[in-house]
């Protein structure tokens, strides 16, 4: 699969939460470090997510603010 998308993060799925309609699912992108997305229940169940899935979470995003205090 290629995509254009330059944002790819590579993680492991620590766990997915299925609702009626929506899924939550737990990236653990480094140790202590998480990324949650949620998806559609189907998306989860094409996909056969479930932990210990390697994934790459894909982030696609028209700007990103930085902050600093």
């Amino acid at each position: 699969m290629q995509v254009s998308a330059r944002n790819l993060i590579p993680g492991t799925v620590k766990e997915v939460n299925v609702g009626m309609v929506n899924a939550e699912v737990v990236i653990e992108i480094a140790p202590g470090v998480e990324v949650v997305s949620v998806i559609t229940k189907g998306s989860v169940e094409k996909m056969g997510l479930q932990a210990g899935a390697k994934v790459k979470a894909m982030v696609k995003a028209s700007s990103v603010m930085v902050v600093k205090d």
